[in-house]
Parts: C-alpha cells; sequence; structure tokens
C-alpha cells in the first residue's frame, strides 16, 4: 500500500511534509503488516486462524525449568535470566504463527519503510497502546528502548542491532530508525519484534545490574509472586490493552502461568508425574517411550502429545573451541568426527527415535543437501579458493556424516580417524596421542546437566581409544554460564535454535567480530571471511530464493569447518499435560501455539480432585 499524502491530520502531515523532502523516486510504502521474503495472508483477518476467539478465560498452567534464576532483565545478559519475562512486554508488531517472516500489529499499528532500497523505518505506534500503569506507550519510550539496549545490553543484542545508526522521535506515536547500510531488508523486522520499556520506569534504576524488582511492561501478564530461585508465578491483566487485536484474539487465556524451578531435568520429570506443574516437554527419548505408565496415565488425566511444526530442528551438537589447540587444527576436528557413533547411540540409547543431523537447518527448505546445485555454486565459488584445500572438498561433497554399524565398537571409523590424525602429524607415545610437539592431547568438556552425560560417555570411551585423555568436568548452571560466556572450555554440548528467516543473528553465531565478543553466541571462535561474508550475503538477499540458496551455501561452508560435531534431534517435539486443557481444531504451522490453548474446567476439577485424593491417601 503507498503512503498517502491526501490524509491531513497533524501526525500525517507531519509525516507527509517529511517523506515529501525524500527522494521522489523512493518506493516507500506504509502497511500494516511487515513481510520479509513474503506475502501476508492474514492482514485482513480479524482472527489468527489458529486462534480460538471464543476460547474461554481462566484457570491456569504451570510448567518447569532447569537451574534457578535472579535477573528480570534478561536484556542485560547478568546473571540467570527469568522463564515467562517476555510476557511483561510488547514488541513493536509480533510473529504470525503460520508464516515466517511477517509480523502484524501490536504497538505499532502501521509501519513506513521502502521494500527495495531499506535505509530507514518509521513505525506508526497505536495511540491506545499502554503500560500495565495505565500510561501510554510513546515514540519517546520507543527511543528510549532501542537507545538503552544499543549502549548497555548484553553485546550479543547490541551486534544484533549493530547496523541501526539512530533512532529519532518524529511526534508523540511516530519513531524513525535509521540505518548504516543503503539498504537493509531485515532490520524493521529485527526492529519490531524488540521489547519496549518505559522510560520513565527506568528513571531511578540501574539497567546493568541484576534485579528481582518487577519491570514496567505493556505485555498480557503481571508479575504475581516471586519465590527467589524456586518459582516465579505471572497473572493475567484484564485491562491489557492489545487484548483484542487481531493477533491477540483467542490468546492469552490463563488468568496465571508459573515456572517451577528444578536442579535438573531428572527432577523435573518427577515433578510433573507427582503434579506439582501441569505442562512438561519430554526431551528424554528413554522416558519417552518407557516412562509415560504411571497411574495418571492409565487413568487418562496425563496425555501425551506429537507436535510437528514446520521449522528447522533444534541444532544440538557439540562444540569445539577453536581458539584453543589443537581445536584450532581442521585435521584434527575432522578426525574427533569419526569418533561420534550416532547409530549405536540411537540404538541404545535413545530407543530409535532420533535422525542424525546433517544440517544447521535441518527438517527445512534451508538444508543444504546433496552436491551444491548450480545456483548454489554460483555463490559458492567465488569464495572457494578462499578455502582450506580439506573445507572445500566438504563444501562440493555430497555431505553425509560418517555411519557405523551400530555394534557399539565404532572400529572401522576409528581406525579412518587414527589414519587422519596420523597424515596431520600427531604421533601415538605409550598408548596416548601427542600433538607435534610431543605433548599428550587432553579434552575436558563442560557441562552442567546429568542427562548429557549418557550420550557423552560413549564418544568420551571412543575419544580413549584414540590415546586422547578426555574427562568430564560438570559444574552448576550459573558457572556454566558464566564460563561459557567467558568462552573459558575446550568442548562443550550445546543447543541453537535456528530461523525459517535467518538474518543478522547469523553473525552473532559464527561471524569473526562475535568469535571475541565476551557474552555472544559465536562459541566455536569461527573466524572465516568467507562465513562473514556468505552472513552478508543473507541478511542483504533480494527474495526468499535467494535467501534459502546463500543459506545452504553457509550452511555447507560450516559443515565442512568442522567447528562442531551436529549430533542428533528429531522433527518432532513431545509433550505431556494433565489433561485440563483444549487446544484449537487448526494448529499453527511453525510454533505449538500454546498462547492460544485455554482451560477445561470441568477436566481442570477432575484433575484436581484426583491429585488432592492421592495426596489424602500418602498422607
Amino acid at each position: 500500500m503507498r503512503l498517502s499524502f491526501a490524509y491531513v491530520s497533524p501526525i500525517g502531515l507531519a509525516l507527509g511534509l517529511y517523506v515529501a523532502s525524500l527522494n521522489v523516486d523512493a518506493a516507500l510504502q506504509t502497511t500494516a503488516y511487515i513481510a520479509v521474503h513474503n506475502a501476508p495472508q492474514y492482514d485482513k483477518a480479524q482472527a489468527m486462524p489458529y486462534a480460538n476467539s471464543n476460547a474461554p478465560k481462566g484457570g491456569y498452567i504451570s510448567t518447569a525449568s532447569i537451574g534457578t534464576f535472579d535477573n528480570l532483565n534478561s536484556m542485560n545478559g547478568k546473571g540467570s535470566s527469568t522463564e515467562g519475562i517476555n510476557y511483561l512486554f510488547d514488541s513493536l508488531m509480533d510473529s504470525s504463527l503460520d508464516e515466517p517472516g511477517v509480523l502484524y500489529p501490536l504497538l505499532a499499528e502501521k509501519v513506513t519503510y521502502d521494500p527495495v532500497k531499506t535505509k530507514f523505518v518509521i513505525f506508526h505506534l497505536n495511540p491506545k497502546a499502554r503500560f500495565s500503569d495505565g500510561s501510554p506507550v510513546t515514540a519517546e519510550d520507543v527511543k528510549f528502548s532501542f537507545d538503552t539496549i544499543q549502549n548497555k545490553a548484553n553485546l550479543g543484542f547490541q551486534m544484533y542491532l549493530s547496523d541501526l545508526a539512530k533512532t529519532e522521535v518524529l511526534s508523540k506515536y511516530q519513531v524513525k530508525m535509521t540505518f548504516k547500510s543503503d539498504h537493509n531488508a531485515d532490520m524493521p523486522f529485527i526492529l519490531a519484534k524488540i521489547a519496549i520499556y518505559s522510560k520513565a520506569d527506568w528513571k531511578n534504576k540501574d539497567y546493568s545490574k541484576v534485579t528481582l524488582q518487577p519491570i514496567l511492561g505493556s505485555g498480557p501478564y503481571l508479575i504475581e509472586h516471586i519465590d527467589s530461585g524456586r518459582s516465579i508465578s505471572y497473572k493475567r491483566n484484564p485491562n491489557y490493552w492489545a487484548k483484542d487485536l487481531a493477533i491477540n484474539r483467542g490468546r492469552y487465556n490463563f488468568d496465571r502461568m508459573k515456572y517451577v524451578y528444578y536442579r535438573s531435568p531428572e527432577i523435573a520429570f518427577e515433578g510433573f508425574k507427582s503434579g506439582q506443574y501441569r505442562f512438561y516437554q519430554e526431551k528424554n527419548a528413554r522416558n519417552w517411550v518407557t516412562e509415560y505408565n504411571f497411574p495418571a496415565v492409565k487413568q487418562g488425566l496425563v496425555k501425551k502429545y506429537i507436535s510437528k511444526i514446520e521449522t528447522p530442528a533444534l541444532t544440538q551438537s557439540l562444540v569445539f573451541n577453536t581458539r584453543k589447540a589443537p581445536f584450532n587444527d581442521l585435521n584434527f576436528r575432522q578426525a574427533l568426527t569419526y569418533a561420534y557413533d550416532f547409530e549405536w547411540i540411537n540404538k541404545a540409547l535413545l530407543y530409535g527415535q532420533n535422525i542424525r543431523l546433517q544440517s544447521h537447518f535441518q527438517n527445512s527448505e534451508l538444508a543444504a543437501t546433496g552436491k551444491p546445485s548450480a545456483k548454489e555454486l554460483a555463490i559458492l565459488t567465488p569464495y572457494l579458493k578462499q578455502l582450506p584445500a580439506l573445507q572445500r572438498q566438504g563444501v562440493l561433497a555430497d555431505w553425509k556424516y560418517p555411519v557405523s554399524d551400530a555394534s557399539g565398537f565404532n572400529r572401522q571409523n576409528l581406525l579412518i580417524a587414527r589414519s587422519m590424525l596420523l597424515k596431520a602429524g600427531y604421533r601415538f607415545h605409550n598408548g596416548l596421542l601427542v600433538d607435534r610437539q610431543g605433548r599428550p592431547i587432553q579434552i575436558e568438556f563442560l557441562i552442567h546437566q546429568d542427562g548429557a552425560l549418557r550420550t557423552l560417555l560413549p564418544y568420551i570411551r571412543n575419544l580413549k581409544k584414540l590415546g586422547i585423555q578426555a574427562n568430564i568436568r560438570q559444574v552448576d548452571l550459573p558457572q556454566y554460564t558464566e564460563r561459557m560466556r567467558r568462552l573459558d572450555f575446550q568442548m562443550t554440548a550445546i543447543d541453537m535454535p535456528q530461523s525459517l528467516t535467518p538474518g543478522a543473528e547469523q553473525a552473532q553465531m559464527w561471524g569473526s567480530k562475535a568469535a571475541d565478543e565476551v557474552g555472544n553466541y559465536n562459541y566455536a571462535g569461527v573466524k572465516s571471511p568467507v562465513v562473514d561474508q556468505l552472513i552478508q550475503q543473507i541478511i542483504y538477499a533480494p527474495n526468499r530464493e535467494q535467501l534459502v540458496l546463500r543459506t545452504r551455501a553457509l550452511d555447507r561452508v560450516l559443515r565442512a569447518g568442522y567447528y562442531q560435531i551436529l549430533t542428533y534431534g528429531n522433527d518432532k517435539n513431545w509433550y505431556a499435560y494433565w489433561n485440563m486443557y483444549q487446544q484449537p481444531k487448526v494448529k499453527p504451522k511453525l510454533s505449538l501455539g500454546l498462547e492460544y490453548w485455554w482451560v477445561d474446567a470441568d477436566q481442570a476439577k477432575k484433575v484436581e480432585q484426583y491429585l488432592k485424593n492421592r495426596a489424602f491417601k500418602k498422607a
């Protein structure tokens, strides 16, 4: 929709005069959505198709989190962040759960920018938007939020916004963001998804400090109770200003939400079985296959639920810290991939429920498969000479990780790994692998969960067969978090989500600048000019086809760099819940959509009666 100059309200006139001063060739448009490499399907809808507009409000939902928390301000990167804190805040626009790269109005009712040459964006705030204390959300609050994030947030967020040159207030309800680049199609989308603070609320507060003092927001929930480090409860704001927007109809139906913290997933599962909370995401294959036979399941009071969504699988991997020897050796990293025996682990420990990850974007069109296509080669060819020969070979290959016979011995792959290490200059001395200077190779795995031990120990055993002295260092979550922030590890196991619309966040994960920034997400320490250039190509992709092709090119270069060992994943998500919830008949494609579920009051009474009776019997 083109910007109209005929509208002559004071706000419209001010904007019209501003736009008229720009290059007349600029293809400025004002729309009630943002769509990156996509076309919106629901911009005229009164409600989202995966919502039940008549869903009853009431009841509660509770779930588990692992570890502890001590900070409500997750953006400053200090302490341990708190689950559910995002429900206190609104962003300028909000995601469609059916359409990748599409946002619809929330705090901003419209947005103005040039999709062909995106040098700036103007957000038009909804004059009805209110913080939970009733004060209006204004352009000053938006400017304060972005200025604060750019100067005081953790380095990951600062890098995410690194192309934002300045934020200007045009009027009470209009704010303009100008970019350093002449064209950055992703930036309006990125900016629209960031939580907005109240400038007045932060007037006498220190943004850099860890805090459990409630923060004022404009979102659908308020903090009800904090049991420091153990649990946090939220209550629905009955006066939530945006409850009738199309994106929110039939949404946020629970009167209360609670997050209960546990020391480990094993203890959390026992808590679920005993009814300490009501909704659980199961990540343990053994539990999923063998442990859901307790009385409440048999009586139909606990249900298992499988959700399959159209987003990349969670990337689970063993990460090499390439800043440290011997992980700075590409040949060494390649050899160690042969020691990982997915086939046996999946058969013996994971009950055959998982798949081997072959891509950072598994289960999506972004995943690189087979040999590079002609269009992919057109992107890759200018960079091939800049890559080491081994990495170049992997980029051009029909990539597959080594496959074992699932016997548990992994003999053939270990022989290949041994040969690779000898060829790369490593030697064996008294049964130990030593480097070119004769120093024994020692590896410490940093972990914080008992659950990681089961699948890590077989890998440790195989490394020891290669003469590598490997051990596991298990620490508590705060210590683990701090060591990862400081990049103080050799190897670790991490989970990394990916998006169907990759963009600037790839620089945080793989960019050279991020490799040296404390608190960023380039844990492997990737420093590759080719990777940096491919990330820039992704950010500035002109259309969906090019975005997909450029992402596949990046995928190939990352895999062949052996910065991490992709382990296993699932194309499904497993859940279990006490049978007191209902969900819309139409399911969203890109998310579970839990925010659109509601409580079945009659079923909730049955669950509560069952738990009360069981507690009485135990007493």
